[in-house]
């Protein structure tokens, strides 16, 4: 079964920037979304950015969402998600998610994959 592995958390200064990566450990058959997540203090896990199936259809997909920024480059199977001018309620612990359309056995059963949380701390 593929797994991801969110990398790149760390302590930040605030108004840095910092890029997270999300390496699959395999291929999926059809990704329909790919997303970023968040859980900060004090909230719900939120979605903080995401490239749907139209967005992917070339070999590097890439959205801006505010001061988030989600690409995906596909011959490294990898998401990345950077993050400018970092806030002090930007930290928390990010993860990665992807919805594929088929199982891991090839039947169209849309199956979700998260990666485990990395932590990522705005702090002077």
């Amino acid at each position: 079964q593929v797994q991801l592995v969110a990398t790149g958390g760390g302590l930040v200064s605030p108004g840095g920037s910092l890029t997270l990566s999300c390496t699959s450990s395999g291929r999926f058959f059809a990704i329909d979304r790919m997303s970023w997540h968040r859980r900060v203090a004090g909230k719900e896990r939120e979605m903080v950015a995401d490239l749907s199936r139209r967005d992917f259809s070339a070999e590097d997909a890439t959205a801006t969402q505010g001061r988030f920024r989600i690409s995906h480059d596909r011959a490294k199977n990898t998401m990345y998600l950077q993050i400018n001018n970092l806030r002090q309620s930007d930290t928390g612990v990010y993860s990665c998610y992807v919805r594929d359309h088929y199982n891991q056995y090839g039947a169209a059963i849309p199956t979700d994959y998260w990666s485990l949380e990395t932590q990522v701390t705005v702090a002077s």
